[in-house]
């Protein structure tokens, strides 16, 4: 259903008067339905939303508003911060000059988040691409934000690779170190407000440097750690403070650099090919699946895709153990001798799995640990074959429920739903896989 669907009628004054009132008295199976429905309508309205602001930034002016600008108005009549209700303004205006973004959008085949970004490389493409390929890139990014799967860095992945294709001299925004902005500033009542925006490899470093840090910590009594995300990263940002002042290295001579993980293939960090003529050449052997190769992007743990320039930038001065991949991106196996996982085959299920491999999500590998898909005690080696890399929230769900995992041809685990799922049983694939190659 679209836009132009009757919204009020998708949900029956049944479902919602059980939903509001006596939700218990749901079915589990009419429970899991009804949250998915209401979630769709959700996304239905939140897109009507965004096109009938559009309107209004558009139509009217300040006299009908009453307020500066439409943002402004938007915040004041609805429960929206105004930095909210001013993405909401700036997405609606976009679209209104991407109409194939808008179409997709306003049919709720991609989020809002999605939408905004291939927006974004729409109105700035790579300064080396011809405006005859816009029509391809726009098409590629649309394939891989469609659907509940699609996730944020497999649609980034996409646009590093076109960058990469029509490269030129400047580097992409995520890589612009001349963008970056940090502000510390004392407030009234004494305290310090920090704001930034910084490139990707900075980023990296400091979510790097932070994780360790800002991890969840049990009480003495053994309950869960009472601090919220936020409260912990602050911590961890005052811990990683003090460990640097106490060094006693401060503003003598640099300290050792965080420690990032970068995967990158061999021939990419090797290969100074010219990349037009190197994805000319991809291209051609492949055309249907050169956008969605893995070749050609490096990823990090933290923040995604990286481009092949910044990655050689990085490795110059990094200590780095090679992980050696094949054709599908998978590590090859690194032996079976030991129960537990060693840290060389860790290194390599984090290259494979980028983080928690059960489908929908992605916690960072330095939260994860490594899964028999077989168990030890019933005779799985310790092999790639034989790992998955989890967090432990799902590590446990594999131990005690139905939920099964199979290592695919491509030698990437996939999950096998239990019945009460998928009655069908059909495979999902990992987190990381959520948008199968083009064909």
């Amino acid at each position: 259903m679209g836009l132009g669907g009757d919204i009020q009628g998708a949900l029956s004054d049944e479902i919602l008067a059980t939903a509001v009132g006596d939700a218990w008295r749901l079915a589990e199976a009419e429970l899991l339905d009804s949250v998915v429905r209401i979630s769709e309508e959700i996304q239905r309205l939140e897109a009507l939303r965004v096109k009938l602001v559009g309107a209004v930034d558009h139509r009217c002016k300040v006299d009908v508003l009453g307020f500066p600008n439409a943002k402004m108005w938007l915040a004041s009549k609805t429960l929206l911060e105004v930095g909210a209700a001013g993405r909401i303004v700036l997405l609606g205006r976009g679209l209104r000059l991407q109409p194939e973004i808008a179409d997709e959008y306003f049919d709720t085949n991609i989020s809002a988040e999605h939408a905004a970004l291939i927006m974004k490389f729409c109105e700035r493409p790579p300064k080396g691409m011809p405006p005859e390929a816009m029509d391809d890139c726009r098409n590629a990014l649309l394939f891989a934000a469609t659907g509940p799967t699609a996730n944020t860095d497999a649609v980034r992945a996409v646009i590093a690779r076109l960058e990469r294709a029509f490269e030129s001299d400047d580097p992409p925004p995520s890589e612009d170190t001349e963008l970056n902005e940090f502000h510390a500033s004392k407030t009234l009542n004494g305290r310090v407000a920090v704001r930034g925006d910084l490139d990707a490899v900075t980023g990296e470093m400091l979510l790097s440097a932070l994780s360790g840090l800002s991890k969840p910590r049990p009480a003495q009594a053994g309950t869960k750690d009472s601090r919220t995300p936020e409260q912990r990263r602050a911590d961890g940002f005052t811990e990683l403070l003090r460990r640097y002042l106490d060094s006693g290295i401060a503003g003598e001579e640099g300290g050792e650099r965080p420690h990032v993980s970068l995967h990158v293939s061999l021939r990419d960090l090797t290969d100074h090919t010219d990349c037009s003529a190197r994805a000319e050449q991809d291209a051609a052997a492949s055309p249907d699946d050169s956008l969605f190769a893995v070749d050609g992007v490096a990823w990090t743990e933290w923040m995604g895709p990286l481009s092949i320039k910044a990655a050689r930038l990085l490795s110059c001065d990094s200590i780095y153990t090679p992980i050696v991949l094949d054709e599908n991106g998978a590590p090859l196996d690194l032996g079976i001798s030991t129960r537990t996982v060693t840290k060389r085959q860790r290194k390599a299920l984090v290259a494979r799995d980028r983080g928690c491999a059960f489908p929908g999500c992605g916690a960072p590998p330095s939260w994860c640990e490594g899964h028999h898909i077989v168990h030890w005690s019933e005779g799985g080696p310790s092999d790639m074959g034989n790992l998955v890399l989890l967090c432990g929230f799902h590590h446990r769900l594999l131990h005690h429920s139905e939920w099964e995992i199979e290592m695919g041809a491509d030698r990437h685990p996939t999950f096998i739903p239990p019945r009460q799922v998928d009655w069908e049983r059909q495979p999902i694939p990992a987190h990381n896989r959520g948008r199968p190659r083009a064909s």
